[in-house]
């Protein structure tokens, strides 16, 4: 239930805040004084649309919050889930939506405060109040609208029902959607196959790794530079222990001064700690003639070892340049064909289960949609039954009503048939769609009626915006004699103009207009008993010193006590 609607600088409102309470709530003013304005601030807080202009002329930005009381359970529904955890723990029995608009026209949700986002109201708001707008009665004349309120009448097993037909029928779709692009691809499957085949192959075949690569680069300068890596290891081991015995390298000469040092061995303990070093030195150096010449001796090699070297390098750099500049992306790439060769492989068998599914979808869909069909012939006329019966109290007696069922070209989400509303405004008069025989007044009648039947409110609070248009007399009467028993149990929230209706309510807000400065201002007040004798006057078309509209107000109050 909304409780609390506060609105500042919202078109002419610069500062209003109303307190609602149970029951019916109306709302009354002169033509002009902004009593839409209103309706607007509600639609603010259910994620509509700001209009052109809406900030108060000289204010910065307009601001709407609404309070409501939530009812017990409210946050348990699973689509709430993710915005339950962002919220805080008061949110439970309290919830506060707000919207600012700046003068350029830029828009912001607050959700207990938190920044929110416009989907976020519209979640919240849309399961806190159901909004009738000027013309939302005109709606009933479109055909999906029909079928909504009858699927409503027939109970929530049934919505439920038409929620899993739903689900059944996005998956129908999406069946016939892979199995045209199963189908589309069979053409090309074998063309595709044997080409991811040869890009396999061709991988394979060099079975390529980073680590032989570094191997291949790195034989490869080897045999590029073989004589030179001879000329230095034969150079080097020559220096250290010529092979032929002449001359003196630099093992002899090691050799030498460790004798030198031999011959006073003993003698002092630094001297035979450096001659320990010469001998270790001697020793490196034949072991390293011996190492140099072991090396040279392997460099003898295939003359043709080069040339293969090279050939195997070229392919890795073919393979690398075709599929992505480097061994891991070559390997990467050869995983990906191999993923898509076997999908392709299995495509046959991706076709046949394909089909197989969409058969039993299929079926599936029309058995849902049948037991569908067959609770709305059996509930249809029991809607119809009762809509007459309400519509008797709005001053249509004589009234008939009719749902028809017509089948349609093909099942939908919503089923096998589409629904048209029947109305004959008057007794001997044939029925005829709704859309085409019934007034504004009749089908505002119309939508209470079936509001009254099928509960298609299902929240806490319904909002009228005069809904009441082209009514008036008696008819006005029992318009607002529906609009107070749909406030039994629940708040109702009407902008009216006719005091028949405003006469019947628990609580009653007075908008007016002043023109007192440059720019007009509107305010909003709550009125007492004597207050809404004056506004009834008004309404009526009188001064409130008039005692005849006095007498003709108090009148109406007195028959809605």
């Amino acid at each position: 239930m909304l409780t609390e609607l506060r609105v500042e600088n919202l078109l002419l409102i610069e500062r209003a805040e109303l307190r609602l309470g149970p029951g019916l709530n109306v709302i009354t003013g002169e033509t002009g004084a902004g009593k839409t304005v209103l309706a607007h601030a509600l639609d603010l807080l259910l994620g509509g649309k700001p209009r052109s202009g809406i900030v108060r002329p000289g204010a910065g930005e307009a601001w709407v919050e609404g309070v409501f009381a939530v009812p017990e359970g409210f946050f348990d529904d699973p689509a709430l889930a993710e915005l339950r955890e962002r919220l805080p723990d008061e949110a439970e029995e309290e919830l506060v939506l707000g919207r600012r608009v700046s003068a350029e026209g830029r828009s912001r949700a607050f959700v207990q405060g938190r920044a929110a986002s416009l989907a976020d109201l519209r979640e919240l708001g849309g399961r806190l109040i159901a909004f009738y707008g000027q013309h939302e009665h005109r709606k009933l004349t479109v055909g999906s609208a029909q079928l909504d309120l009858l699927d409503a009448f027939c109970g929530p097993d049934h919505l439920a029902a038409r929620a899993e037909l739903a689900a059944c029928h996005a998956r129908v779709l999406e069946l016939r959607r892979r199995l045209a692009e199963l189908e589309g691809r069979a053409g090309s499957r074998e063309r595709e196959l044997d080409l991811l085949v040869y890009e396999i192959q061709e991988i394979e075949a060099l079975n390529p790794s980073v680590e032989e690569e570094a191997e291949l680069l790195a034989e490869r300068e080897r045999l590029r530079h073989l004589e030179g890596l001879r000329t230095a290891a034969g150079s080097g081991a020559e220096a250290l222990a010529p092979e032929s015995g002449d001359g003196a390298g630099v093992a002899l000469l090691l050799a030498q001064a460790e004798q030198a040092t031999a011959s006073v061995a003993g003698l002092d303990e630094r001297l035979d700690g450096l001659a320990k070093r010469l001998e270790a030195l001697r020793i490196e150096a034949e072991d390293l003639a011996a190492d140099l010449r072991g090396y040279l001796a392997n460099l003898e090699s295939d003359p043709g070892r080069l040339e293969e070297v090279e050939q195997r390098l070229e392919l890795y750099d073919r393979l690398k340049r075709k599929h992505g500049g480097s061994v891991e992306a070559v390997l990467e790439h050869a995983e990906r064909c191999r993923a898509e060769r076997d999908r392709l492989e299995r495509a046959e068998v991706d076709l046949e289960e394909t089909r197989a599914q969409l058969a039993a979808a299929e079926a599936e869909e029309a058995e849902r949609a049948a037991a569908l069909g067959r609770t709305r012939a059996e509930m249809g006329p029991r809607l119809a039954e009762r809509v007459v019966a309400e519509l008797a109290e709005l001053a249509m007696e004589g009234a008939s009503f009719e749902v028809r069922l017509e089948p349609r070209e093909a099942i939908g989400p919503s089923g096998a048939e589409r629904a048209e509303f029947m109305l004959a405004p008057n007794a001997g008069v044939p029925a005829a769609p709704l859309r085409e025989t019934a007034s504004g007044g009749e089908l505002s009648r119309v939508m209470l009626a079936l509001m009254s039947v099928a509960d298609v409110g299902g929240r806490e609070t319904l909002v009228f915006d005069e809904v009441d248009a082209g009514i008036g007399g008696q008819t006005a009467r029992a318009v607002g004699e529906r609009l107070r028993k749909l406030g039994a149990g629940r708040q109702v929230l009407c902008i009216t103009h006719l005091p028949q209706i405003a006469s019947l309510a628990d609580r009653h807000f007075r908008i007016a207009k002043s023109v007192d400065g440059e720019v007009a201002r509107t305010t909003v007040e709550a009125l007492d008993d004597a207050g809404v004798v004056d506004e009834l006057c008004r309404m009526l078309g009188a001064d409130s010193s008039d005692e005849g509209a006095r007498r003709h107000a108090e009148e109406l109050l007195a028959a809605a006590a």
